[in-house]
């Protein structure tokens, strides 16, 4: 039954593709967040996701909607690190090992580059925004309420057999959304939406806590800290986050407290100094091959680790480090270009954010790029220390910042498949509307 339900769905959206590539935009989106094909059996396995890519990706292009891309300067970044990308695969030391890699990581890239380009009005801006929140949010809902009913016992995991089962991961990501949870309450207009969102970031902070991860709490301290730093009314958020987080640590085990304790104690800790000789092994491998690194995640390989350290060889694994990750697998300069990302982005949203009393620009504008700042520097201070390189959803962030300046008003040529349908609900009330004055005047 639910085989047969998502595929009729699936369907259903492949369908209105043809017509809106951007529904098949957002089709990709919650196939790439939320994998729902997990939760059927019969088509798991089965490439859906590829289906959905290449049905939108064909659309795009046959409409004639291509026309309209444009290198902005983050899209150009984007575009020549998945360059970088491509020679460091070709110049891989292993190349069958991290050919799965890059052949994820720059689908990945395509994607976002796609919604960079397509988010070309508020509405599909929001829309992206909102499969965000709720694709990572209905998880991190689900671990908040999972911690209160096992009184934090154990820990919250993500969803298995992704980027986000681990609970680092799926910690760390979860923290990446708060702002823009923020954004979205901020953006709701409905009471009961505001009311809906605001449990959604109180949950969402609950499972973070739930997770018992160390870099997960390391990136919701970077959280509240970039809010209070930005925010006018500092004693409220102190008063807020205190009147949220004292009461949900005081709820948790004793094995929890223990375990954060340890954060300033990390040179004692055999994980930590694992991470740390995963690192010199990335450095290593970086310094013998400068340009094109060793390839994706081929530091993982012991024979590879070996060769540059032989001491470290055994630690070979997860560098568990975004920059690591990107440093050993593409060399300095792929390190170099994607930083660069990070950097571009969060100045992009500065400039923005500073012209928010400007009269032409829109109030929302200056809101996003605020709570978008706020993103990219907690999963720049949570990606330190785990591997998630490859995540869609921060990469999402940016791609919405490369849109943010080229948003326009709705394009009346080609209206959106839902403004479509709201404005046709829009001309039958005025008709039916029409009809009841006609028949009170005869």
């Amino acid at each position: 039954m639910r085989d047969a339900i998502l595929l009729a769905f699936v369907a259903f959206c492949l369908l209105a593709t043809l017509r809106y590539p951007f529904v098949g935009l957002i089709a990709w989106a919650w196939f790439t967040l939320m994998t729902p094909h997990q939760a059927a059996y019969g088509v798991f396995g089965v490439p859906l996701n590829l289906v959905i890519a290449s049905v939108a990706l064909a659309a795009y292009v046959i409409s004639g909607e291509v026309a309209k891309f444009r290198f902005d300067l983050l899209t150009s970044l984007i575009t020549i690190f998945a360059g970088w990308l491509v020679l460091s695969q070709l110049f891989s030391l292993d190349p069958e090992h991290s050919a799965g890699y890059f052949d994820r990581f720059i689908k990945t890239l395509i994607f976002v580059v796609l919604c960079a380009q397509m988010a070309s009005s508020k509405l599909r801006f929001n829309m992206l925004v909102w499969m965000l929140v709720l694709g990572i949010g209905f998880f991190a809902a689900k671990g908040g309420l999972f911690t209160f009913m096992t009184f934090g016992e154990h820990r919250v995991q993500g969803l298995a057999q992704t980027v986000l089962e681990d609970n680092n991961h799926f910690g760390i990501a979860v923290a990446s959304i708060l702002p823009l949870i923020l954004y979205l309450r901020g953006e709701a207009a409905r009471p009961w939406l505001k009311h809906g969102l605001l449990a959604l970031f109180c949950l969402s902070i609950v499972a973070i806590i739930g997770t018992h991860s160390r870099g997960a709490f390391i990136a919701l301290g970077a959280f509240g800290g970039v809010l209070w730093f930005f925010s006018k009314r500092k004693l409220a958020i102190l008063a807020g986050l205190a009147l949220l987080l004292i009461p949900t640590v005081a709820f948790m085990p004793a094995k929890w407290t223990e375990r954060m304790s340890t954060i300033g104690e990390a040179t004692q800790d055999e994980s930590f100094m694992g991470r740390v000789d995963a690192w010199v092994i990335n450095y290593k491998l970086a310094k013998e091959n400068p340009l094109t690194g060793a390839g994706l995640r081929n530091s993982y390989e012991e024979q590879i680790a070996f060769a540059v350290d032989p001491r470290r060889a055994q630690s070979a694994k997860a560098a568990h480090s975004i920059y690591f990750e990107i440093l050993g697998g593409a060399g300095f300069v792929g390190l170099a270009i994607y930083l660069s990302i990070f950097v571009v982005a969060w100045l992009s949203a500065w400039s923005v954010y500073r012209q928010r009393n400007h009269p032409e620009l829109a109030p929302w504008k200056a809101n996003f790029a605020h709570y978008a700042q706020m993103s990219i520097v907690v999963f720049a201070v949570g990606g330190a220390s785990t591997s998630m390189e490859m995540w869609t959803g921060y990469l999402m962030v940016i791609a919405l910042i490369a849109a943010l300046m080229k948003v326009t008003p709705e394009d009346m040529t080609e209206p959106g498949f839902a403004i479509h349908a709201i404005r046709s609900r829009n001309w039958r009330r005025k008709k039916r509307l029409a009809a009841m004055v006609g028949a009170e005047r005869a």
